[in-house]
């Protein structure tokens, strides 16, 4: 009897031995998901960042300088201070590439009648040719079809006053520059030499604020279709001031204009932050901004450096919030932060880097962009790539739509996602290239205003507020993507309409 129930204890404390644990799995509450760490993101800090990269120090950031590369570095000593990974090359937080640059030479010239053009001072030739001109000069009034039929345009250089434009005044750039392609191709296919775009006095202001652009020439990647040297009739854009003479009959236009093409250096600045997902570590979420400006041009009421608060150090400063925060609490899956160079000459940093990552460009899950993110009114905002045809990923954007719910609640101007706009802001930041490659991707912005690429974007004029709640909203985004099962799906059929 003893021997039993000695047997049955034993027996008995077995069962608990092996069925305790078992129920204790059983009971076992799923993981919860780990807290985000948005409070990292503050406002003073985003402020201090911003105003130390925005100011004179750094001479406007522009692409391809020694200003950029010194705004670069102070960028990646910043970045290494929030304990971000370098993700660069060779074990950096630089990617290094080279610009193609192609110009007019300083020795190139241009004569109207006695008036010596002095280019880039007097006037701004729009597009860097190889031409020898030597032709009389016609004035054709707006070049409406009633004003050349009453001229033969064949082997003349030939006048045209800018006539007509909207009262917008972003969409006034927009117009004009639509005239130096459009207009001027039709002329040149009646048979013109040379065209010569004339502004009104209503558009000198315009002329004043963005005739510069043009001096600096045309950048591409080494070996892009646009390196190619031409030589094809030049366009001229006059002031204002040229209108009383440009007019007068028997003048004659000579032109001798050299294009000169070199490569200089700029750079990518990328960093990471490694997942904690065994598997979903290998998959990051890239967080997207461009560090350039418009560097020191002509003086506008005094002020030479376009300093670019808005644009983009407003984005600069929003990325190295975002990494505190994931410093202090990383996501599942990686995240990976890139400053993108020379975006201002036409988005080749970030051209290169997606075709030439530092992690396998089939593990980049999303890209989140800022560009852009710190004026206009305090509750409202933009997010590009949030309707059809920009469209890539319906997943990705309602993503970001529950962020902004969850957090900011902005109201979402969605007129500047349509193709219909015509500034055609979807195609002019650093998601487009990812875009282009199928990979998820959505612009965060405040969109344009009245000081954009000019010296008046100054620190001062930012809302700090509303640019940490933007930092807030991209980061809450990108935190969901970081930990949610399965990355953003893809668009079936997308397709750009340009």
């Amino acid at each position: 009897m003893k021997k039993l129930l000695q047997t049955t204890s034993c027996l008995l404390l077995a069962g608990l031995t092996l069925t305790v644990p078992f129920a204790a799995s059983a009971q076992k509450k799923p993981t919860a998901k780990p807290a985000n760490a948005e409070s990292a993101i503050r406002e003073a800090d985003i402020k201090r960042d911003l105003f130390a990269l925005a100011g004179d120090h750094f001479r406007g950031r522009e692409g391809g300088t020694l200003d950029e590369l010194k705004a670069s570095v102070w960028l990646a000593d910043q970045i290494r201070a929030t304990g971000m990974l370098p993700a660069g090359d060779d074990g950096t937080y630089f990617q290094w590439f080279n610009l193609q640059r192609t110009r007019l030479s300083k020795s190139s010239t241009l004569r109207i009648g006695t008036h010596e053009i002095r280019l880039n001072e007097d006037g701004a030739v729009t597009a860097p040719t190889n031409a020898n001109v030597n032709a009389p000069l016609v004035y054709v009034g707006s070049g409406s079809a009633a004003e050349l039929a009453k001229v033969d345009v064949k082997g003349k250089a030939v006048a045209v006053q800018i006539a007509g434009a909207p009262t917008d005044g972003i969409s006034y750039r927009r117009y004009v520059f639509g005239k130096f392609a459009g207009q001027a191709s039709e002329l040149v296919k009646a048979g013109a030499v040379a065209v010569v775009f004339v502004s009104d006095p209503a558009q000198q202001a315009l002329y004043d604020h963005w005739s510069h652009v043009f001096e600096r020439g045309r950048y591409s990647l080494p070996g892009a279709a646009s390196t190619k040297v031409v030589s094809t009739p030049p366009v001229v854009w006059l002031p204002a001031s040229a209108a009383s003479w440009v007019q007068q009959a028997g003048q004659q236009l000579t032109a001798e204009l050299k294009v000169e093409s070199f490569q200089y250096p700029s750079v990518n600045i990328v960093a990471k932050m490694p997942g904690t997902d065994a598997q979903l570590k290998k998959e990051y979420v890239l967080f997207s901004t461009h560090q350039d400006h418009d560097g020191v041009r002509a003086p506008v009421a005094g002020d030479s450096i376009y300093n670019g608060a808005d644009d983009n150090a407003t984005g600069c400063a929003a990325l190295l919030a975002i990494m505190r925060a994931f410093k202090q609490q990383p996501g599942r899956r990686s995240a990976l932060f890139v400053y993108q160079g020379s975006e201002e000459r036409g988005l080749i940093g970030s051209t290169y880097f997606s075709a030439h990552p530092t992690v396998p460009q089939s593990s980049i899950v999303a890209v989140l962009n800022a560009e852009m993110m710190g004026r206009n009114a305090p509750d409202s905002a933009a997010l590009l790539g949030s309707t059809p045809p920009h469209l890539n990923s319906s997943d990705l954007v309602k993503t970001a739509l529950a962020a902004n719910q969850a957090g900011p609640k902005f109201k979402l101007d969605t007129e500047w996602d349509k193709p219909t706009h015509p500034e055609g802001w979807y195609f002019r930041s650093d998601h487009l290239p990812y875009a282009r490659l199928g990979i998820p991707a959505i612009m965060y912005t405040s969109l344009l205003h009245v000081d954009y690429h000019t010296p008046r974007d100054e620190p001062s004029r930012i809302d700090y507020a509303k640019l940490t709640r933007m930092t807030q909203w991209m980061y809450l985004t990108g935190w969901a993507v970081a930990n949610r099962a399965a990355p953003p799906a893809r668009e079936p059929g997308f397709k750009l309409e340009r």
